[in-house]
């Protein structure tokens, strides 16, 4: 693998969801490390989001029917392609359109892995702490997945594929399980961006900020999350571009739950005003909803990966501080 990947002579890096919450962040941290000859991939019907990769450069941009056409059906070969990141997916837990999810999250990947094995390229994909639905172990581990939504079940799907591809496979594979993202370049996701997000915006034009009542048997925005900062997520997909030789699917969180109300509070303090209001929880997510998630990190930290994560409170505080500086004519 390591050799192949030296064979090629001006090192290429292809992005999908470019222009998304993750893929736009991680493409600023490649640009950081002075790594400019990416293919960003994304739907460039939305051109609202091309914001986010506005002050970005990059080699080339491509639609995804184009980059389907070409790489898929005429079969272009991206010859000087060192690492594929895949952060491009239908991300909405209520999508209830099984045949888009489908084509999105499972097809498309399938068909990227497809063209990753054909030419030596390091595969590393966003996954999704969704697939352990209500469980309460956190391991990577079969018996502990339990996906209770079509988002969480395509993700599930093409986890179970990569367990099989990475067995013999000669190319590194890596599937990152992300937790509760936030940060910077989220608010395109609207009802689907962060609760730190959320609330913030609830700050803007009011005096409250609103959380479901208990659930679960947790008391009132005592529900209980893995909330990690998007750069930490960046962080760990740049690690293992640089450890080419480790492969396998890993949980991305911080390794410890914390409250709703803890988030809430850090938002509350951000912007010296503000008070808590719970709200009934939404019948249509009773049975869909994880009211407790905590990585298990073991796994990350075996492979070598040993940097800290920020915690709701330094976290939160350092995006909430990026959308106040942010220009008032461009999104967040």
């Amino acid at each position: 693998n390591i050799s192949n990947l030296e064979q090629k002579t001006h090192p290429m890096i292809i992005v999908t969801g470019c222009n998304g919450f993750i893929g736009s962040n991680l493409v600023v941290k490649l640009n950081k490390l002075g790594i400019k000859d990416i293919i960003g991939v994304d739907d460039l019907s939305k051109k609202e989001n091309l914001v986010n990769i506005a002050h970005c450069e990059i080699h080339e941009l491509i639609d995804i029917k184009e980059f389907e056409t070409d790489y898929f059906l005429n079969k272009k070969k991206p010859e000087e392609v060192t690492h594929i990141f895949h952060q491009g997916a239908c991300s909405d837990t209520m999508e209830r359109d099984t045949e888009y999810m489908m084509k999105n999250n499972y097809s498309f990947s399938k068909n990227l892995l497809e063209i990753a094995e054909d030419h030596s390229i390091s595969f590393i994909y966003a996954s999704s702490a969704s697939v352990y639905g209500n469980g309460k172990d956190f391991e990577e581990k079969r018996e502990n997945e339990n996906p209770i939504n079509l988002y969480a079940f395509s993700k599930y799907l093409f986890d179970q594929l990569i367990r099989q591809k990475i067995k013999d496979n000669k190319i590194q594979i890596v599937g990152l399980r992300y937790f509760n993202v936030y940060g910077p370049n989220e608010s395109h996701k609207e009802h689907m961006a962060s609760v730190a997000y959320h609330l913030h915006q609830q700050l803007q034009s009011g005096n409250e900020v609103k959380l479901f009542e208990g659930s679960d048997g947790y008391e009132n925005g005592e529900q209980r999350r893995d909330f990690i900062y998007v750069d930490d997520v960046v962080k760990v997909n740049i690690w293992f571009m640089k450890n080419s030789g480790i492969s396998g699917i890993f949980n991305v969180g911080t390794g410890k739950s914390q409250t709703f109300n803890e988030v809430a509070t850090a938002v509350i303090n951000h912007n010296s005003k503000g008070s808590i209001k719970y709200i009934p929880f939404p019948e249509q997510l009773i049975g869909a909803y994880q009211s407790f998630t905590e990585a298990d990190i073991s796994k990350l930290r075996e492979a070598g990966y040993q940097e800290d994560f920020l915690d709701v409170q330094s976290g939160v505080k350092r995006y909430l501080e990026k959308l106040d500086n942010w220009p008032k004519n461009e999104r967040q």
